[in-house]
């Protein structure tokens, strides 16, 4: 890989020859770091561990997070689809960790896609509290809710808004806010060719201007008392350790400690003049841990309270449609009536605390339900990944063909209870199938079909 020489000088002006030398040969080396996370919200660590056809390995700073090695193909296998992992690049994984959310509480994460970082927020919530995973871009922003889905996030709100337009909506809203801002990509540029073409220090340049832009918005967000991390991918100092100081001079904020791992280096003030604060920060070097650059922080605002009390989205009566297809193929189901929206024909239920939506771009109000259609409902996909494990339904095992066959949006053979069944595979649901006739009409979204 041919690095720009730019970047080189910096990093050995920075460093020092021997250990940018260190740095540089990690971008010669051939593969990355392989790396995905047990999804909590259905399935532990350790029972990922069994479930899976290949070894896996911890990644040491997060205990949801596993190493796994070529030539597995974990992006393939049916659990992938039902949500049980996220394939992660394992240095951002650190990220959700140091957010430190909770159940119950109000998270934002400002740049959220493709939904990383907000699906780990999820589950350390245990899908209680309120989430806004928000995303700028149209097209990310949707990748973002896919993700949400299959992974069976039930308490987000998925929008596709500036930071500046959701400030101006729901100010002093968030107990927590993470912002994973918009950088150079200096750490990877094993994994983005266009980081490497595009490296310049006007980019450089132009991305602080960015990220201390998100700040200030991120900033009139957060409740006082709120945690605020701020993450980028670069080694650049002027976007990690001098994008925190140039905010910390006009916010009032206390730097808290980013370094929980042992093998995370403390920041590099020296690299910028800057103060011994800054040490405070994480780096992640990929010559010293298994993954790649990342950088890290944490702040606390200053000031307590609760977050601002801002009106919530009145729910809607229940669809006597809903009622049906609940008492026929989920007599179980935790339902939140008071909290149902519908947006035209589609049926939603809220999070706890959805703040009215006129105003926000939302593209997931909650978890979607399902679709009214003439005195029935037709259960969404979303709505099946968010069910608990169970033996009912169309019960298949890791050895049945079935399974693969379903996600090909093929019909499958099933004697067994007739009318809306969810697919399931070792008790993890996979999408919806309709039963009659010793059948199972397929039901799996036609755009995820392999």
């Amino acid at each position: 890989m041919e690095l720009p020489v730019g970047f080189k000088e910096r990093m050995e002006g920075f460093l020092g020859k021997e250990e940018a030398k260190q740095l540089f040969a990690q971008y010669e080396q051939e593969g990355r770091h392989l790396a995905l996370r047990a999804n909590t919200l259905k399935i532990t660590p350790q029972e990922l561990g069994e479930v899976l056809p290949f070894p896996l390995t911890p990644v040491e700073w997060c205990p949801e997070g596993f190493y796994y090695e070529e030539p597995a193909r974990p992006g393939l296998h049916p659990f992938h689809e039902g949500g049980l992992y996220y394939i992660q690049e394992p240095s951002a994984m650190g990220v959700g960790v140091l957010a430190g959310a909770r159940p119950g509480e109000r998270v934002l994460d400002l740049c959220a896609a493709p939904g990383g970082k907000a699906t780990y927020l999820a589950a350390a919530m245990e899908n209680q509290g309120l989430l806004v995973a928000n995303e700028i871009h149209p097209a990310r922003a949707r990748v973002l809710s896919q993700n949400m889905e299959r992974m069976g996030v039930t308490n987000a709100l998925v929008c596709n808004m500036s930071p500046r337009d959701l400030r101006r909506r729901l100010p002093g809203f968030f107990h927590r806010v993470v912002v994973d801002a918009p950088c150079s990509g200096e750490g990877m540029f094993r994994k983005s060719p266009a980081a490497l073409e595009q490296w310049s220090m006007d980019n450089i340049r132009l991305c602080h201007s960015r990220q201390m832009e998100i700040l200030e918005q991120a900033d009139a967000l957060l409740a006082p008392g709120g945690v605020l991390v701020y993450s980028t991918c670069t080694f650049a100092p002027e976007e990690n350790e001098g994008t925190v100081a140039a905010f910390l001079e006009s916010h009032d904020y206390i730097l808290e400690d980013a370094c929980f791992f042992p093998g995370f280096d403390r920041g590099r003030p020296d690299f910028l003049g800057g103060g011994e604060e800054l040490r405070k920060t994480a780096r992640l070097w990929p010559h010293k841990i298994r993954g790649e650059g990342h950088f890290m922080a944490k702040l606390r605002k200053a000031g307590e309270g609760e977050p601002a009390l801002l009106p919530e989205e009145p729910g809607v009566k229940a669809p006597r449609e809903w009622l049906e297809f609940c008492q026929s193929a989920l007599p179980d189901f935790p339902r939140k009536e008071e909290r149902l929206c519908l947006f035209g024909s589609e049926l939603y239920q809220m999070p706890e605390g959805t703040p009215q939506l006129p105003g926000l771009r939302v593209l997931r109000p909650g978890l979607h339900l399902g679709t009214l259609r003439k005195g029935r409902l037709e259960p969404a996909h979303a709505l099946a990944l968010a069910l608990p494990r169970r033996e009912n339904g169309v019960a298949l095992s890791l050895e049945d063909s079935r399974a693969e066959a379903f996600l090909r949006g093929e019909a499958i053979a099933w004697q067994g209870e007739t009318g809306w069944q969810p697919v399931r595979l070792l008790g993890f649901p996979l999408g919806w199938s309709k039963v009659s006739g010793g059948q199972a009409k397929n039901h799996y979204p036609k755009a995820l079909r392999r």
